[in-house]
């Protein structure tokens, strides 16, 4: 039987290797669509990648160089708003793609427009959330978002919103109208997929159920379905029935999006007329096994 102290080593190697193994993988899919798609049709993207981009248009210097260069301050910025090993690691991705783009070259796939903005987005999006997977960014304005949100209160997707505004308002007068216009699509098509990449199909749904069957929609939703729950205790208002002056118990539960539609039909086997909200949720942590979809909270 392993001891708890080489349990947690070989824990924690393995979580190395994976996270490692995540990045790589953001690296060559990040540098595969720059180089087969971005970088021969001057296309630009949003982010740091945009920048850099726009800096090579401008300089001419070569662009791993310049990948490196920009993100300098986002790396000091990520060790001192977030830590040290995210620092690292970072470092890492964008010190692996500028290696990659630097020493190795691929095919240029295509010359059609609304295909390099659309595929050139798919495979840069890839790799960014790939890396995300493992711990990392290759975008260094993600870093600055934080920073920023933190300090003036805002949204981080409101703030990334603005700073690509900016940057593609710099792409439109550097290479043009249309090539920003083109540009918008990349950053759409990438945001899609890092939004993929990193929720995956396991999105995750809370689902508030309020229900005069609330006692045996709790025990089908935890048997039937395996899904934790919590029930809050709370009192009928008016509605289309009138005034309920009652007390009633309320169901909260989390379940991906692609369990929503059992679960939906669960409930509406055994009370049609309950009231039910969804909200997606962007982020969760502790109180949910994933290994077998059910949620313990």
């Amino acid at each position: 039987m392993l001891s708890r102290a080489r349990y947690t080593r070989i824990k924690y190697i393995r979580k190395i290797i994976k996270d490692g193994l995540f990045i790589g993988a953001g690296i060559l899919s990040a540098a595969f669509g720059l180089e087969s798609f971005i970088i021969p049709n001057k296309f630009l993207d949003g982010g740091a990648m945009g920048i850099s981009l726009i800096a090579q248009t401008m300089t001419g210097l070569p662009l791993p160089f310049l990948i490196l260069l920009i993100n300098i301050p986002f790396i000091f910025l990520a060790w001192k708003q977030v830590s040290a090993v995210f620092a690292i690691k970072t470092f890492i991705a964008f010190g692996g793609l500028a290696l990659v783009l630097a020493l190795f070259s691929f095919p240029v796939m295509t010359e059609d427009k609304l295909l390099i903005s659309a595929f050139g987005g798919v495979f840069l999006g890839l790799g960014i959330g790939l890396a995300m997977r493992g711990g990392a960014v290759l975008d260094g304005t993600e870093v600055l978002a934080l920073f920023l949100s933190r300090l003036y209160y805002l949204k981080i997707g409101d703030v990334i919103l603005i700073i690509n505004i900016v940057i593609f308002s710099m792409g439109a007068l550097v290479t043009g109208i249309e090539t920003a216009m083109y540009a918008i699509v990349t950053y759409m098509a990438a945001s899609k997929m890092v939004d993929f990449v990193v929720q995956g199909l396991e999105e995750y749904m809370g689902v508030t159920i309020v229900s005069e069957r609330s006692h045996e929609l709790t025990t089908a939703i935890t048997n039937q379905l395996g899904k934790g729950v919590t029930l809050y205790h709370g009192e009928g208002g008016y509605g289309k029935r009138g005034t309920m002056d009652q007390k009633t118990i309320i169901i909260y539960t989390v379940t991906t999006r692609l369990e929503l539609g059992k679960l939906m039909a669960t409930i509406e086997a055994i009370d049609p007329r309950a009231f039910i909200t969804q909200v997606q949720i962007t982020d969760i942590s502790g109180g949910i096994v994933k290994r077998r979809r059910v949620g313990l909270h």
